[in-house]
């Protein structure tokens, strides 16, 4: 046969084979691309509608305006519309940001959020001009150096209360029951946040609080235990109260010195549902102490990873009153010109499984706290953030409310360490009569 004409065959036969091919799968190549091509289109479109909305400011706005401002503050609005915790840095904030975690900074010392469109303290840090002042949880910014808030992003509220030491910067508060908006000149310090305190308490109680999760903090927890394991101890309080979190891997690290080896401390899943898993590696430096949790709702975030992960566990007794209710976990990604993104990527769970997204850590012993007036504390919670995340395992939000607790005391007084304390000195007792009944 010829050769020529067998290879001019078997090219046919395969052009005609792969056109069948082709062919069968048709549809499913044909909706991958009209998908494609659909995305891009609305994609461009967008775009199109973007840069037509630049061009016409630059040219028609009454003052001349830098392309750079306008890409900036587009960006600093579509990612603050995302939920409560992404925002856009430009280089200057980012830079501080990342000073943050060291744990110094030119500031007055307060965690803030936003609510009703305004800014709203969190909880002022302790030992910073802030708290020194008198600015307490759940007052409300409206004005920082006389410039309204009401449109302003965190970011940029942060940016404007840092600067050097011995500055100056006028806040004016709401307060529940002002009728008028109150000045405060606050000079700025060096906030240097020492995120680990600890003493023994009662002869043989180990006390330590953590002020917030920085780079040191597992570092300077495991030296103060190794301290605090000088003294004959018999139990351990470690009190998260108003700690606003800080870094997961922080939260680990701090978890694993009160579990064994390879304990689940929390999982996280992104969009996907790909699912991570952070274990403990060391080993428990207190062993089987008995211990207490104290939380409140300024506990958020790492707290809360912490708190979840020994209540979980059984590790210890939590006692306070219901967290924060952070449920979700942000990435820092650098960009391009210096600036950068803090975007909310997943959501973490308990090693039971469970989100406390708006919900927060219910203690085991609820202890609320009276003001000296005898009315409740004014606090917020992550539920009460303009566009935070929905609890994914919720049906509606009616089911987001925290689950009851065991036990409940109403308190004039801030007597939640000490009722800790009450608890740990009777758990030789209480274990006792468990046993015998």
């Amino acid at each position: 046969m010829n050769k020529a004409f067998v290879n001019k065959t078997f090219r046919i036969l395969l052009f005609w084979g792969l056109i069948f091919v082709i062919a069968a799968s048709g549809v499913v190549i044909g909706r991958w691309t009209v998908k494609i091509v659909n995305a891009e289109a609305e994609v461009y479109q967008d775009l199109k509608l973007f840069t037509e909305v630049i061009n016409i400011v630059k040219s028609s706005y009454v003052e001349e305006v830098k392309t750079k401002d306008l890409i900036y503050g587009a960006v600093k609005g579509m990612v603050s519309s995302l939920d409560p915790h992404s925002g856009f840095m430009t280089p200057e904030v980012f830079k501080e940001m990342k000073v943050d975690t060291k744990g110094e900074f030119g500031g007055v010392g307060i965690q803030i959020g936003k609510k009703g469109g305004f800014i709203t303290v969190i909880s002022p840090i302790e030992d910073t001009p802030a708290y020194a002042a008198g600015i307490k949880a759940g007052d409300i910014i409206v004005k920082i150096n006389n410039e309204s808030t009401e449109k302003m992003t965190l970011f940029d509220a942060v940016n404007k209360m840092r600067g050097p030491k011995g500055s100056k910067v006028t806040i004016s508060i709401m307060r529940k029951g002002m009728t008028s908006p109150k000045d405060y000149i606050l000079t700025r310090d060096i906030i240097k946040v020492q995120s680990v305190k600890s003493k023994v308490i009662d002869d043989s109680i180990a006390y330590i609080k953590i002020t917030q999760f920085q780079e040191k903090t597992v570092s300077d927890l495991i030296k103060a235990i190794d301290k605090l394991k000088e003294t004959k101890l018999t139990s351990v309080i470690l009190d998260l109260r108003n700690d606003p979190g800080g870094l997961l891997q922080g939260a680990v690290g701090v978890t694993e010195q009160f579990l064994p080896k390879s304990r689940l401390v929390v999982y996280i899943k992104d969009r996907s549902g790909d699912k991570k898993e952070f274990l403990t590696e060391g080993v428990d430096k207190f062993e089987k102490l008995p211990m207490v949790v104290l939380v409140n709702e300024g506990s958020a975030s790492a707290s809360e990873i912490v708190a979840g992960a020994l209540k979980d566990w059984n590790r210890a007794i939590i006692i306070g009153v219901t967290t924060f209710g952070k449920g979700s976990v942000q990435s820092v990604l650098p960009l391009s010109d210096g600036a950068g993104l803090r975007l909310t990527t997943a959501r973490y769970y308990t090693p039971k499984g469970i989100s406390i997204q708006n919900t927060g850590i219910t203690p085991d012993i609820v202890v609320k706290i009276k003001a000296e007036d005898g009315k409740d504390h004014v606090v917020m919670r992550e539920k009460d953030l303009e566009g935070h995340l929905r609890n994914d395992q919720s049906e509606s939000p009616e089911s987001e409310e925290p689950e009851k607790a065991p036990l409940e005391v109403d308190e004039k007084d801030d007597t939640q360490l000490q009722r800790a304390i009450d608890v740990l000195k009777t758990w030789d007792v209480m274990k006792k009569f468990f046993k015998t009944t």
